[in-house]
């Protein structure tokens, strides 16, 4: 055995904070990462021991019958990391566990302790940011380890377990195959669900009103809105009834209708005394937003950035790995009093005495279900420097900017604003103005919600009327009569869903990331524009939980259990009598399920009753469809993918299900090739298809426009669609060729490397080339991408291997070839070797250019070439194997 050393291993979650920690500890401590959880429940049937597989509860990995005892295996890919922790430790006098300050990483800590199996002095180090100051700090307090936090964490770990293990099986025999249920993903989705139940109970209302375009005498213009006539309040959006389209029945106003609306419109329009009968001023003071919670900075990111809640944490993990912000998984909205300071003096010194608040301002979290530590999120140490002087660009620069300017405005003044509502009145009418003027900017100046850029929403929100006193005549420039329509309440997006979550205490924020992500893999939810829209399968696994296991997605049911695992967290309740409660006895989980498994008709499940669709819709194996009959036979018609629950009608029933009754419809024969040409629709919609599927071929397809009426389309204008792409000529100032044509999304227009879609009035086959100019002159333009890391040329063909950042995490590139770096490596100690061999395997798994459409093959020749290059680059000891593959695979790439 190796003689110890006086020196304490730190262990870590990551590689990045590794070596960071490292940096700043120095050669007493050695700091090695353990990759985030060293062992966990069972993830299979194969990792469970062998002893145990026998066991009745052995899939479960939970011995129900003992405590709820959980079984702990270390998976494979981890074994290698523990065996290295255990030889580390042998030659250090002390161990340090830094893992993260949460319940998660009080628990690795602990997995860790029980691996290890140290006999040397344990003890828990904790921070919440990764700065020289703060990790001194931190080695020099160290406390033991929380096994309250350990306990609450195992008990969420197991109610999870059991929950997912024993619902999930049950859709899979009563739904579909691969779908899964979750304590709080079943919750989330049912969120969606009722929203779009909503939707389809809408019945929308229309209503008139005018609008007055007014000036002063000195020719000041502005617009005002019909108010009252004859004293009473003119009915608007709010006065409908969401679920009839009618008037609420206390709803005291007059509805217009078009008649209505524009016989007054002509009565004004002769009207000659327009007179100011009441100005208001109204002063208001806007205090700045606390500073960043995760919940707030995901809401915050997908508002500004467009970010989804798993990109966030994503960025903001690399963020504090590197030391630029604080610990970004907390509750809490509390400053310390150094990044006050901080914060009070970069106000003074880049905006002015002016705008710093008189006194310090400090935040408390206001809910209860609040439990983090740690402070809220902010840049890391006491500089507060901005992302252009950490050299921060691309995405982590517009996070860090963003935590930036939240954190400064702080301790910025309020805000000032001066609000004016003008009554204009004339005959038995009244209208009315309404302005917005800031006075004072405040904290405006640095951070405004809801906007990226501080000085244009200032801009924006000055909507100030011109001078105006009672009595003052006005002069009437036009009057309008518009017409209206109530709308569905909107669909969620992340940032409203993770708001609505965290104001029902379902969950932790520092669990919405993977949540709302798990229900986009699991199929329940798709992404339109910024929306969440729940898919049929979504409202099918909804309605059989809420009928069967009601008490399971009850959202206050929910709620408490989170206040019951808080209770364990601080100490106040204990781990087995609550799981007790939930998994045991006469209502819970297990017997829930016994009882009501048998009872669930697959068939019954798998339907669905749409408010205001007599067609059944019916869950499928190819997705969801329509059943109808047809001359007394049952037909059925697939339903687009791209249909949501809420905008069935029964219009759009009939149409697909006459279509599908007709069967394959040919328009004609296409005079080239001799075939017919059918029109048929499929999941994505309506398509047309030259001749019939012959030997496994797939015929030529082409889709028709959403925007145009299947029902016109003749054999003329099929002949002239499956001719798309067509060139339209070349562009007048590069010489390359202009097409049109009909891809994944839709018609489009393409010049050299620049795409854009047409807009809804556009033709794809009456595309000219000046309209296709003006929609390419629209287009963004993609401006290129600086690498993070430039790593050398590919020992193959020269080209740059360069290190990209991407939507999911940082990733190498070579020509069109893209591999993902492993979550756990560090990005600056990545080789051009290490790069060359991911690039390999990638290309061997399928991926990369041969996976790309319009990507060059690779032939056994060029994979050859690269296989001899990469050994080449090899280490020593591997050099002579896979020089000897490379020479058999050129051998047989000649033969």
């Amino acid at each position: 055995m190796a003689a110890k050393q006086h020196k304490a291993l730190v262990i870590v979650e990551s590689p990045a904070k590794a070596r960071k920690i490292g940096e700043y500890l120095g050669k007493d401590y050695i700091v090695l990462a353990s990759m985030g959880h060293v062992r966990d429940l069972p993830s299979g049937a194969a990792e469970v021991p062998a002893e145990l597989k026998k066991e009745q509860w052995a899939t479960l990995g939970v011995n129900i019958d003992q405590q709820f005892e959980p079984v702990y295996v270390v998976p494979k890919d981890k074994k290698k990391t523990v065996k290295e922790l255990k030889d580390a430790l042998k030659t250090c006098s002390e161990l340090i566990l830094a893992t993260d300050e949460d319940r998660e990483g009080e628990s690795i800590g602990w997995h860790l302790m029980k691996l290890l199996e140290p006999k040397v002095p344990v003890s828990r180090m904790v921070f919440s940011e990764i700065t020289k100051d703060a990790i001194q700090k931190a080695i020099r307090n160290t406390r033991e380890l929380d096994q309250n936090l350990v306990e609450a964490q195992e008990t969420r770990r197991v109610v999870d377990r059991l929950y997912g293990y024993r619902l999930s099986p049950l859709l899979w025999k009563k739904v579909a195959p691969r779908l899964s249920a979750g304590r709080v993903q079943s919750v989330a989705v049912r969120v969606l669900v009722r929203r779009e139940m909503e939707r389809l109970a809408f019945r929308k209302g229309s209503y008139w009103d005018l609008k007055a375009a007014l000036a002063t005498a000195s020719s000041a213009r502005f617009d005002a809105a019909l108010a009252t006539v004859g004293g009473r309040r003119v009915a608007q959006g709010r006065d409908f009834d969401e679920s009839t389209g009618r008037l609420k029945t206390d709803a005291d106003v007059l509805l217009l209708d078009e008649a209505q609306s524009k016989a007054l419109q002509t009565k004004l329009e002769e009207s000659p005394d327009w007179v100011v009968s009441n100005v208001e001023t109204r002063l208001q003071t806007r205090k700045p937003y606390p500073p960043f919670t995760t919940s707030t900075l995901q809401q915050e990111a997908n508002r500004k950035l467009g970010l989804s809640a798993r990109e966030t944490m994503q960025i903001a993990q690399r963020l504090y790995e590197n030391g630029f912000i604080t610990y970004m998984r907390t509750d809490s909205v509390s400053l310390s009093q150094e990044a006050i300071s901080a914060s009070r003096a970069c106000v003074t010194n880049r905006y002015g005495q002016e705008f710093l608040h008189p006194e310090v301002r400090q935040y408390t979290t206001k809910s209860k279900s609040a439990q983090e530590a740690h402070e809220a999120i902010r840049p890391a140490g006491v500089e507060m420097k901005t992302a252009e002087e950490l050299s921060l660009n691309g995405r982590e620069g517009a996070l860090y900017a963003m935590i930036w300017k939240r954190t400064v405005a702080t301790q910025m003044a309020e805000a000032q604003l001066r609000f004016q509502t003008v009554t204009i009145g004339t005959l038995d009418v009244e209208f009315r103005a309404t302005g917005r003027h800031v006075e004072f900017a405040g904290f405006f100046r640095a951070y405004v919600e809801g906007s990226d850029d501080p000085e244009g929403a200032l801009e924006d929100s000055e909507a100030a009327l011109p001078p105006m006193e009672k009595g003052q005549k006005l002069t009437c420039k036009e009057v309008q009569a518009l017409a209206h329509e109530t709308k569905p309440p909107a669909r969620y997006t992340e940032a409203t869903l993770v708001k609505t979550l965290e104001e029902e205490g379902i969950g932790r924020p520092s669990t919405y990331a993977s949540i709302i992500g798990t229900i986009q893999d699991r199929g329940y939810v798709r992404k339109q524009g910024n929306q969440l829209v729940p898919t049929f399968t979504a409202m099918a696994v909804t309605k059989l939980l809420e009928k069967n296991f009601s008490r399971l997605v009850d959202l206050q049911f929910t709620a408490r259990m989170e206040q019951d695992l808080d209770d364990i967290a601080n100490g106040q309740a204990e781990r087995l009598p609550y799981l007790k409660s939930f998994y045991s006895g006469e209502t819970g989980l297990d017997e829930q399920v016994k009882q009501n498994e048998a009872g669930i008709d697959p068939r019954e499940a798998c339907t669905l009753d749409i408010d205001g669709v007599n067609a059944k819709v019916r869950l499928g194996k190819f997705g969801a469809f329509f059943e109808g009959e047809r001359d007394g036979q049952p037909v059925t018609a697939t339903i687009p993918d791209d249909i949501a629950p809420a905008d069935l009608t029964n219009e759009l029933a009939e149409k697909l299900i006459t279509q599908k009754s007709q069967g394959p419809q040919s328009l004609g024969i296409d005079p080239e090739s001799g075939l017919p040409i059918f029109l048929l629709i499929g999941p994505f919609g309506p398509y047309l298809q030259l001749g019939e599927m012959k030997d496994g071929e797939k015929p030529r397809r082409v889709s028709i426009p959403k925007t145009r009426d299947v029902s016109t389309v003749k054999l003329e204008d099929a002949l002239e669609y499956m001719k798309l792409p067509k060139a339209l000529g070349p562009h007048p100032e590069t010489g390359k060729v202009v097409k049109a044509g009909i891809g994944m999304y839709g018609p489009y227009v393409h010049h050299d490397k620049t795409y854009k879609s047409l807009d809804k009035t556009d033709d794809i086959l009456q595309m000219t080339m000046e309209r296709a100019l003006e929609l390419l002159a629209q287009a963004r333009v993609r401006v290129p991408v600086a690498p993070l890391k430039e790593l050398g040329a590919h020992p193959v063909d020269g080209d740059p291997v360069q290190i990209f950042e991407g939507k999911y995490g940082p990733y190498i590139k070579h020509g069109k070839t893209n591999a993902t770096i492993p979550k756990e490596r560090e990005l600056d100690s990545v080789t051009l070797e290490e790069a060359v061999r991911l690039l390999d395997e990638r290309v061997a798994k399928g991926g990369g250019s041969t996976g790309r459409r319009g990507g060059k093959k690779v032939t056994k020749k060029a994979a050859a070439k690269k296989a001899a290059a990469s050994a080449a680059m090899a280490t020593p000891k591997k050099a002579t194997a896979k020089k000897k593959a490379a020479k058999k695979a050129t051998k047989k790439s000649v033969s």
